[in-house]
């Protein structure tokens, strides 16, 4: 028989909430490492009192029972399994997996009894349901009744919050039944009561999240955060992990607690708890306790009177009480010398740290994010500058979280630092085929063999080659390639026409002068029929029939409202995929209903169509007409004032008329600036070009 069994995507009931992990059980006993928080449960063989197999919502379930009456649940397990696990309490636990079926008769009267920190109520011999009683949060009496409540779960959307038992009166004098009852649950319920003095106080902390000065008071069982607005009771089980870690000043120190569940404040979560302390501020405490307790609870962890800085009293309290080691940054140092990189996430800048386990981020919001969990990170270049990249991690779960603005002096030691934690590396700057795998990266060792490195290089000196060549030109010509568009474009021509026509309306004094125009003259003349791309452009009729719609966007507005009660809090995307796999896994029979529905409103949007096409028609005509008309007009006055008139100055007879001759009534813009561009091109030219030969203006005067 194997020494060892692992089951994956098993769930452990805690708090009301389902965790799902990896269990594993050995000769020495169980442990379970929850895929969340990464919290360990281990149960050593010695613990264990029994063991029972059941069937549960989740399939079939185990439930362990220890000696000082603690009680784990884990389900998700399958019926063939059970043989396999029962074989293996006997060899080595000793013990043996008793069956047992939950009752489901739907009876509400039976007999409540408490095992450990388990209340149990039962029909017969048969268990109906069990509470924790860590779950309850305040337990009330009344008269022959006892109402438990509970503490709220987040996780879950519907929380049981309270259950009532009846407790029928008995015979016996100088019991009452419904007291031994809310004892017997208060013993071992999880009810945070500031009854007698604290250990010691803490006083007006400065406080990073949740923001403020808090005095800290310290419990036996619990943490009470007492501030100006909010009070705050933080029980020692919910305390995940100790870190205190140095800022970059070497003048603070920050203590953060991470917290499962986390605090709240209306609406708000606090999964961490940061404090920050000054290295200067010392203290000297005395704890609320004398020498014998503090030595047989402590075990020499604390003495009665100790001194010493503010910040290092309060880590080696909460140790003391919290019973977890204080995670703080191992070799890893910075360019500048220090154990953390300056960056930002999200909108604010704070520091990242990178631990001997993981990563952790603070200050606003806090992020720690374990190596176990992550998938893969990636140096990528920096968005706005080239000074800096930005470090990228994504999780199994497919969480991704980019800290950027990170000095490009870090590279080498945080590349460093990921290789040596053989984390998978990334580089997206790389061809399709070309991942390299970790020895390659570890090979390099040298910041200029490193592709990134390389790749910024070359796109330094791409941008220094292009400043070159643009600084060789003018500077319209290089506002003109650095934003192109055809609306920039469209501004351009008219600025350049406009300064154009400003200078030719002077006679031209300088050549200096004749020069620019020209230049700008020559612009507009290559660009004169992108002009008219704008006013061909047709824009979009209201009053056209709308296009029809497909069968799967009939369904999908029919049935958007359905998904989203469905799924509450759904996002956009989350809810087109839905919506995809829904209407793939869908029946022939119920896609054809939709079908029909799609070709009907293609036949009535057909239809639509022609009356539109019919009614477009004949606006058209008129238009023409109307067109036609004033086109005859214009021709008309331009015959009968060009017989009376010449231009000496231009090229060609229909040239000068059309130039001298214009009409503001029924000339378009686009008619009069070309006119104008024309115009201007041929003085330019004549100011470029020798003066005309005697011949020449002979043959241009016939």
């Amino acid at each position: 028989m194997a020494d060892t069994l692992e089951f994956n995507e098993i769930y452990q009931e805690v708090k009301g909430s389902m965790n799902d992990g990896r269990l594993r059980l050995s000769r020495q006993g169980v442990i379970f490492k929850n895929s969340k928080t990464g919290k360990v449960d281990n149960i050593q063989a010695s613990e264990l009192a029994e063991g029972v197999w059941r069937r549960v919502a989740l399939g079939h379930g185990l439930k362990l029972l220890t000696k000082n009456g603690h009680v784990y649940k884990y389900d998700g397990f399958r019926e063939s399994e059970f043989d396999k696990l029962s074989d293996f309490f006997k060899a080595h636990y000793c013990l043996e997996l008793a069956e047992k079926d939950l009752c489901v008769k739907g009876w509400n009267w039976g007999t409540v009894r408490f095992g450990g920190q388990l209340l149990s109520f039962d029909i017969g011999e048969q268990p109906v349901f069990e509470i924790p009683l860590s779950n309850v949060s305040q337990c009330t009496t009344g008269k022959n009744e006892v109402t438990l409540e509970f503490h709220q779960n987040d996780d879950a959307e519907v929380s049981l919050m309270e259950v009532r038992f009846y407790v029928p009166p008995t015979q016996e004098d100088g019991v009452d039944p419904v007291e031994a009852f809310a004892q017997n649950v208060l013993s071992k319920a999880d009810v945070i009561q500031a009854t007698g003095d604290a250990i010691c106080i803490f006083r007006e902390l400065q406080c990073l999240t949740p923001r403020g000065r808090y005095d800290i008071r310290i419990y036996p069982t619990f943490l009470h955060l007492h501030g100006k607005t909010f009070d705050y009771k933080i029980p020692y089980t919910t305390v995940l992990r100790l870190f205190l870690l140095p800022h970059k000043d070497q003048r603070q120190m920050f203590f953060v607690i991470s917290l499962d569940p986390p605090i709240k404040q209306g609406q708000t979560r606090y999964h961490f708890l940061i404090l920050l302390f000054s290295k200067d501020e010392d203290i000297s405490l005395t704890l609320n306790m004398n020498e014998e307790e503090v030595e047989k609870r402590f075990e020499g962890r604390l003495t009665k009177n100790m001194s010493g800085s503010l910040y290092e009293m309060v880590s080696r309290v909460m140790k003391a009480l919290v019973n977890r080691k204080i995670t703080v940054p191992g070799n890893f140092q910075g360019h500048s010398g220090a154990q953390c990189i300056t960056c930002s996430y999200k909108a604010s800048s704070g520091l990242l740290y990178p631990l001997e386990r993981g990563f952790i981020y603070v200050h606003k919001p806090p992020v720690h994010i374990r190596f176990d969990e992550i998938s893969f990170v990636n140096f990528a270049r920096g968005t706005t500058t080239t000074r800096s990249f930005d470090f990228e991690i994504e999780t199994k779960q497919g969480t991704q979280y980019t800290f950027s603005s990170i000095e490009r002096e870090e590279y080498g030691k945080l590349f460093d630092f990921v290789n040596a934690k053989k984390l998978n590396i990334k580089n997206r700057g790389l061809k399709e085929g070309m991942k390299q795998s970790y020895d390659e990266y570890a090979d390099s060792d040298e910041d200029q063999h490193d592709a990134y490195l390389e790749r910024m290089k070359e796109e330094g000196k791409i941008r220094e080659e292009n400043a070159n060549d643009s600084s060789d030109g003018s500077g319209e010509e290089t506002d003109e390639s650095f934003n192109p568009g055809e609306e920039d474009d469209d501004v351009a021509e008219e600025f350049d026409s406009n300064a154009s026509a400003s200078s030719s309306s002077g006679d031209g004094d300088s050549d200096r002068d004749d020069k620019k125009p020209a230049k700008k003259a020559k612009i507009v003349k290559d660009r004169k029929p992108r002009k008219k791309q704008p006013e061909s452009k047709k824009g979009k009729d209201p009053n056209a029939p709308k296009r029809p719609m497909s069968a799967y966007m009939l369904w999908l507005n029919a049935n958007r409202e359905k998904i989203k009660s469905d799924h509450p809090g759904i996002s956009i995307t989350d809810l087109s995929k839905k919506a995809g796999e829904l209407w793939k896994a869908m029946s022939k029979e119920k896609k054809e209903e939709w079908d029909r529905k799609a070709e009907d409103a293609r036949r009535d949007y057909e239809k639509a169509m022609k009356e539109y096409s019919k009614s477009d028609s004949h606006r058209g005509e008129r238009s023409k007409k109307k067109k036609k008309k004033q086109e005859k007009m214009v021709k008309g006055k331009g015959d009968k004032k060009g017989t009376t008139s010449k231009s000496s100055s231009s090229k060609s007879p229909a040239k000068g008329m059309s130039d001298s001759f214009k009409s503001k009534e029924f000339v378009s813009s686009d008619e009069s600036s070309s006119a104008e561009s024309k115009k201007e091109d041929s003085e330019d030219e004549g100011a470029a070009s020798p003066a005309p030969s005697s011949d020449d203006s002979a043959s241009g005067s016939d």
